[in-house]
């Protein structure tokens, strides 16, 4: 299994020094991808921004959004736009669009748009995604950079049979949203099934996502920012988050191999600090 790091983008207070100091740490620390996590009513960095600052110092790690809400976006051509773009600022091949449809009230008000349609809204949008990429049609192709070599991937979000389904039919794989490694290995069972009712061939690459922090603080560094930005979700929600995420190495080690044991391909631990520190801390303790 590999091992990704999240950029600390929805951390508050977090500065474009700590997040590049982050990146050039991650890659040198040999993690296999950077992530990012979405908002708009929140005080974030916006993920393709951030990764982009990431791709202009680094050169080999896999640059993530775990998950980018893609219906927020209204314009599916234009995602397709970033991360052809992303992927080619990049070098080729790192840039990584997992998308989803988010739950949070909150960004669909200001953005002026129902939440009822969204599903039906990303049938239609990873369609057009792939589509573009892929070059198929005349003005499809016109949209570009066009990718030199193997371009961007697409991992499909979410829970539901939808979410399962849409993986299917237009993903290289899917990604679970934080749920933990036994929620994992039932939904890897329900992905499998749409895989192969889709009549897809070999299997679909899995991600899955958590948090983590190391150090003195870790315990209150992590409290405080899973009870900032899960608030929505309500006190019971928040401390089962708290409670799950590694806070020292034997925790860590745990955790991974939670994972491993449902054969998931690759987990992104997403800090709950903004300290560049945490970076080694991460791969000192998964042994990196």
């Amino acid at each position: 299994m590999e091992l990704g790091i999240g950029l600390p983008n929805t951390v508050p207070g977090t500065t474009g020094e700590q997040l590049t100091d982050w990146a050039r740490a991650a890659e040198d620390a040999g993690f296999s991808s950077l992530g990012t996590i979405d908002r708009i009513v929140f005080p974030n960095y916006e993920p393709v921004v951030a990764l982009a600052a990431a791709a202009a110092v680094t050169e080999r790690i896999g640059l993530v959004t775990d998950v980018m809400l893609g219906p927020l976006r209204a314009n599916p051509a234009m995602i397709a736009k970033q991360f052809l773009s992303l992927d080619a600022l990049a070098g080729g091949g790192r840039a990584v669009l997992g998308i989803g449809v988010g739950g949070r009230e909150d960004d669909y008000a200001i953005s002026g748009l129902e939440m009822s349609g969204r599903g039906k809204w990303l049938d239609d949008a990873l369609a057009r995604i792939r589509d573009i990429w892929n070059g198929e049609g005349e003005l499809e192709t016109r949209v570009g950079p066009r990718p030199n070599g193997k371009g961007p991937s697409l991992m499909v979000g979410g829970y539901i049979q939808a979410a399962f389904e849409r993986a299917a039919k237009y993903g290289d794989g899917w990604t679970q949203g934080g749920s933990g490694a036994a929620q994992f290995g039932a939904d890897v069972s329900n992905l499998d099934d749409a895989w192969k009712k889709a009549g897809r061939e070999g299997q679909p690459r899995t991600l899955a996502l958590g948090y983590y922090c190391l150090g003195d603080d870790a315990e209150a560094n992590v409290q405080a920012y899973v009870s900032d930005y899960y608030a929505w979700l309500g006190d019971e929600a928040v401390q089962g988050i708290v409670g799950a995420a590694p806070k020292d190495a034997d925790s860590v080690k745990s955790f991974l191999k939670g994972y491993e044991e449902w054969k998931c391909d690759e987990l992104i631990l997403f800090p709950c600090s903004s300290d560049p520190a945490q970076v080694g801390l991460l791969a000192e303790a998964a042994g990196l």
